[in-house]
């Protein structure tokens, strides 16, 4: 529905035949919006993720990361209550994937939407999340909710962090004994 935008992991999500721009305006089409007011939304949202330079280019032509930013871009564009992101990530390098975890901090700060953000990454679910629920394998339960109440922007070296990613790796580990 349109009271969620959905972010997944794999770059096969954008439409190969069409711009950055043509997938950002996608759902607006889909809800009917008029062309010219699509088209500006869409640039705003690729304005947002920092490609409004490459609204022409094709997802052939965009770089993983480049790709990821398009999809939250789309995800955003028709204005959803709640993103959904599925290990948005997980694909891309180290270095890409810190800067996409800044980026998504960026978008969070400028949006202010309830993102529910699925990631294995024990730093990268620190850095990105107010609450953590940590689950359970077969069944999945949730085990513990951890507050991270760090200030933003979030050091990854500092104590207060390491502290925090120690304590759900803490979870983790009785997780797996039981």
């Amino acid at each position: 529905g349109l009271d969620r935008g959905i972010v997944f992991q794999d770059f096969a999500q954008l439409f190969p035949w069409r711009t950055a721009l043509g997938n950002v305006a996608f759902g607006l089409e889909m809800k009917g919006v008029a062309k010219a007011e699509r088209e500006a939304t869409a640039l705003e949202q690729l304005r947002l993720v920092k490609l409004e330079k490459f609204a022409g280019a094709y997802p052939h032509h965009l770089s993983g990361g480049m790709q990821q930013r398009v999809a939250i871009a789309r995800a955003l564009a028709y204005n959803p209550g709640v993103l959904l992101m599925d290990e948005p990530f997980a694909a891309l390098d180290a270095l890409t994937r810190d800067e996409m975890q800044r980026l998504l901090a960026e978008v969070w700060r400028a949006t202010r939407k309830t993102v529910v953000y699925v990631t294995h990454n024990v730093a990268e679910a620190v850095f990105l999340a107010d609450r953590i629920f940590v689950m359970s394998p077969h069944p999945g339960t949730i085990k513990a909710v951890v507050s991270i109440a760090l200030p933003r922007p979030r050091d990854p070296l500092s104590v207060e962090f390491l502290q925090h990613q120690k304590q759900l790796l803490g979870h983790l580990t009785r997780q797996e004994e039981t």
